[in-house]
């Protein structure tokens, strides 16, 4: 069964084997990736089994040996009258292990004699993942999205379902008992192809008015936009909510929110920044996911700036560099420019040890950041970078505003920089400093003969 987040977690254990490409941190990063998949889904993972082999057991993924094992596992955890035979252990009162996660993607059939073997539900990587999504989407679009990739995943799967059901499930439904007509699985099937088809249509539909969206945003005078993209649980959300006084979700859990957010920097700077919060990136990402996750990253090739953040304090973290650095490559971001913003720096040791990779990244990753974004003082110096990286361009400008046309001056004040302010008889005069066009509009609307100056 799948646990409700709300519920008590309901016991589980992960199964993984290792392949001999695969190093050994790789293997121990992937597993422990998947033990906070589980808990995100509301499961508490009690103990781990691994293997070693040449490749995965083409019937049930593991080796017999290791299926014998994890069975007598289950079995010795079992409460008094509980059944551990598949779907016999659902009640989430009854002591035992409710189900066996697997670290790979596994076929349906793979699947169906895994369950049969060890006596309990198999959930592998790509079911976690899946119910995670489905139940973290917020928006229209991220919940046709996922259900597209849920829609996908159940298809193949149809077929084992139908051998289990008998010769009823693979009963034809011709006219009046005449004609070959489709069996319920491929009417299943076909029905699966068409809502497949209609959220595809929706989905289409809401990408091109959230294109004409963002295109309106960015005609506003003065508005540069900031995204933060990195592995999931990097500490994205948590500084989104430093930088700009947000109440966004933070929570330390996978894919604790899926929807991109976006808000402003405060204190509000000029020219002023939106900042946008995208989905956390993750290895071995569902392939049935992979557009899905893409579409959430819009923002990301939209933005002037990225804030790539990492977590420092995790071993693992130049593997998830890497993982971020190709999923933006794919999606063509590669040339947006980036700042490398590694969190979490106050959870590495003691002083010295962090002192110490401080050092190694501010040596590998010359214009990086290393901070806390717990550390009020942290935040402000890099809120200092942002705002620093979009007034490079501007320019510093006396601007002359007619008594006739004062209603321009909240404007002024709302897009500009404003140094200095003087009066004459003719009307006032702002020292401003702001972007070439947001000078020209406002000179346009001021009705102004003289032209801005250059305040220097």
């Amino acid at each position: 069964m799948q646990p409700d987040p709300q519920d008590k977690p309901l016991d589980a254990v992960v199964a993984a084997v290792q392949l001999p490409d695969v190093s050994d941190a790789d293997f121990e990063s992937s597993l422990a990736e998947l033990r906070e998949l589980a808990k995100t889904l509301g499961y508490r993972v009690v103990q781990t089994f691994t293997q070693k082999r040449a490749n995965f057991d083409t019937t049930a993924y593991l080796g017999a040996g290791k299926r014998d094992e994890v069975r007598a596992y289950v079995e010795s955890q079992s409460g008094a009258g509980h059944d551990a035979r598949p779907g016999h252990a659902t009640n989430p009162e009854l002591e035992g292990i409710q189900a066996l996660l697997i670290d790979h993607e596994i076929s349906p059939s793979q699947a169906r004699n895994l369950e049969k073997a060890v006596g309990c539900a198999v959930m592998d990587r790509t079911m976690v993942i899946l119910e995670i999504f489905h139940r973290h989407a917020r928006s229209r679009a991220a919940r046709a999205q996922v259900e597209i990739a849920r829609l996908g995943y159940m298809a193949p799967r149809l077929r084992e379902a139908a051998k289990l059901a008998g010769p009823q499930g693979r009963q034809r439904s011709g006219v009046g008992g005449r004609g070959a007509g489709e069996s319920h699985t491929e009417l299943d099937r076909r029905k699966i192809r068409d809502r497949i088809a209609e959220l595809q249509a929706d989905i289409d539909a809401m990408g091109a008015e959230r294109q004409t969206q963002r295109a309106r945003r960015q005609q506003g005078q003065g508005i540069a936009s900031v995204a933060l993209v990195g592995y999931t649980n990097a500490g994205k959300s948590t500084l989104m909510r430093a930088l700009t006084g947000s109440e966004v979700l933070v929570a330390n859990k996978l894919f604790a929110t899926l929807d991109t957010t976006v808000r402003v920097l405060h204190p509000e700077s000029v020219p002023r920044v939106l900042v946008s919060d995208t989905v956390g990136f993750i290895k071995n990402l569902p392939h049935g996911l992979v557009e899905s996750f893409k579409s959430t990253l819009d923002e990301a090739l939209d933005a002037s700036l990225l804030l790539h953040v990492i977590d420092a304090s995790d071993p693992g973290f130049d593997r998830q560099r890497q993982v971020t650095d190709d999923v933006l490559a794919e999606i063509g971001a590669q040339d947006v420019p980036r700042i490398r913003v590694f969190n979490k720096i106050d959870q590495v040791g003691d002083a010295q040890a962090q002192q110490a990779l401080e050092r190694e990244l501010r040596a590998t990753y010359p214009s990086c950041i290393v901070m806390s974004a717990r550390r009020p003082d942290d935040v402000a110096a890099l809120r200092g970078v942002i705002v620093a990286f979009f007034q490079k361009d501007l320019v510093e400008v006396a601007l002359r505003l007619p008594w006739s046309a004062q209603q321009l001056r909240r404007e002024i004040y709302a897009n500009c920089e404003v140094l200095d302010e003087s009066a004459d008889d003719a009307g006032a005069v702002f020292r401003v400093r702001a972007d070439a066009a947001t000078i020209r509009a406002l000179h346009a609307r001021a009705g102004s003969d003289a032209p801005p100056q250059d305040a220097s």
